[in-house]
């Protein structure tokens, strides 16, 4: 079963709600919270070289990329961000800085592509 942004992101206010944890979720706490789940993803990672991606860790990756997808959802819930909408406007702006004839197959940031132009 599949289900939609909009979906899960229902479904994580009700657990909110449900506890009733909103009064302690403001934005710099569940920002804070974040950063924390996206860091107990990266340290399942650390040390690990090349081609080595944990698959004996497989779900413990699978459990923190889920809390990092929770704490994502509440915090656009707890600042009423359309995150379809924010991601879509995302995307726009990044094909712009990264166009893919110019970036294909290259990690250099924008502005240290041949040919940059500094818009300011």
């Amino acid at each position: 079963m599949s289900a939609s942004l909009s979906e899960l992101s229902g479904l994580m206010a009700e657990f909110v709600a449900e506890r009733d944890w909103a009064q302690y979720h403001s934005p710099k706490n569940v920002a804070a919270a974040l950063s924390i789940e996206a860091a107990e993803l990266q340290e399942i990672f650390l040390w690990r070289e090349g081609a080595d991606h944990a698959p004996e860790r497989r779900a413990d990756v699978e459990a923190e990329a889920a809390d990092v997808l929770m704490c994502l959802l509440n915090f656009c819930n707890v600042l009423d961000i359309d995150l379809e909408e924010a991601f879509r406007r995302k995307l726009v702006v990044a094909a712009a800085k990264y166009p893919a004839d110019r970036v294909r197959g290259r990690r250099e940031k924008y502005n240290e592509y041949p040919g940059y132009e500094d818009p300011t």
